[in-house]
């Protein structure tokens, strides 16, 4: 290939140059506070109210329920410990075991301030057991919080479903959309969900901005302290830039979403066929179907990851090994353990996640490089070694 290959959509997307040119008056001309009271502010607070407008739109929200942010982390956190401290005597939080770190950590933080925290577990697909959650969900209860779409192995979650056991104890239900957020279809309604987060720069838009949806008359603690912006709940200069850019990116994602969904599966399906075909002792994670259509996660049996990774990237092929924001531990992906892999096929395994500037050009040559690396890394590997060099499909 004439040119580096990137397949790590689910750690970030490059920005679309429409979403640039919404973008870019508000980086040169239209420069106010949002916050502020003259004809320079008016302006920019109008694209604000404008984003605001279309983001909801896109959600089935009201304007008012949208908060921006700095991103999903920050809406993660806020979600979290804007629930448990609103809450007078409910005490209980319940999350799964294959949340982003965004999540777990922010529950670790709240387990150490006298929270309860319960993790629901997971089957082999990386699908919520819906009856382990049922018997999790109590009186005390008073937030469950489950992703949309797992942002490591593309499982898609029964958010509806989850809602409903939420909602039939009395507790709120939180989804990360994150991942899901622009390719699948996010009504807040009908899922029934109190609350959501999403993110501009894994569709498409600018990093640093992000959004949280609070249904109205859902009770929060603010999480950021200081001005008036976002309606006195979330402190900061308003990134006017970034929110109207956000708004644009997530308009042509749902414009074009059935169209860039069937370009990007057809793609994810070429790599998921060609490398069960063609590479022995591969596992592929995650459901076969109920998937996001970006992503292919496998675990290579007798090799760690990360040496697959590091050999892509010489090759000119940008992946992941686990999720982004864990890929610098050296420890073996916590969602694969919570799925039944054992360490030796979790600390194996390579997320590949395409986008819609992908070719089958690139897949092909990245299938080819693929079975190159895993066959050169087996020859030095002495679990392979002690295996008898055969291989064998799991």
């Amino acid at each position: 290939m004439n040119k580096p290959i990137y397949m790590d959509h689910a750690a970030t997307t490059p920005l679309d140059p429409r979403v640039l040119e919404k973008m870019t008056p508000y980086l040169t001309d239209v420069y106010g506070n949002a916050n502020s009271q003259h004809a320079f502010g008016r302006a920019a607070d109008r694209g604000v109210d404008e984003a605001r407008d279309t983001i909801a739109s896109l959600i089935g929200a009201k304007p008012s329920e949208i908060y921006f942010t700095s991103g999903g982390t920050e809406a993660d956190n806020w979600a979290l410990k804007g629930i448990m401290a609103a809450q007078a005597k409910k005490k209980h939080l319940v999350v799964s075991a294959i949340e982003h770190a965004a999540m777990l950590e922010t529950a670790k933080q709240l387990s150490k301030a006298g929270y309860e925290v319960s993790c629901a577990p997971v089957d082999e697909f990386g699908r919520v057991d819906l009856d382990a959650l049922r018997a999790l969900v109590r009186e005390d209860t008073a937030l469950v919080g489950v992703m949309a779409a797992n942002n490591e192995v593309g499982t898609i979650q029964p958010v509806g479903e989850i809602a409903a056991i939420a909602h039939a104890k009395g507790a709120l239900m939180f989804t990360d959309a994150v991942q899901a957020a622009g390719v699948l279809e996010l009504d807040v309604r009908a899922l029934g969900v109190d609350l959501m987060s999403a993110s501009a720069h894994k569709i498409y838009g600018p990093k640093g901005v992000g959004m949280l949806y609070v249904r109205n008359g859902v009770k929060i603690e603010n999480l950021i302290a200081g001005g008036h912006q976002e309606r006195t709940r979330r402190g900061g200069t308003t990134n006017v830039p970034g929110v109207v850019g956000f708004a644009e990116a997530f308009r042509l994602a749902a414009e074009n979403r059935e169209a860039n969904n069937a370009y990007v599966t057809a793609l994810r399906d070429r790599l998921i066929d060609r490398v069960q075909a063609e590479v022995p002792d591969v596992k592929l994670n995650g459901h076969r179907t109920l998937r996001l259509p970006a992503n292919a996660d496998f675990s290579f049996r007798y090799i760690e990851g990360e040496s697959v990774l590091f050999s892509l990237d010489l090759a000119g092929i940008a992946v992941s090994s686990g999720s982004a924001c864990s890929s610098g531990s050296l420890e073996p992906s916590h969602v694969l353990l919570a799925m039944g892999l054992p360490e030796e096929l979790a600390h194996g395994s390579i997320r590949f996640t395409l986008g819609k500037h992908n070719t089958e050009e690139e897949v092909d040559y990245t299938v080819e490089s693929l079975k190159a690396i895993v066959a050169r890394l087996r020859d030095m590997s002495p679990l392979f070694s002690a295996a008898g060099g055969e291989g064998n499909y799991v």
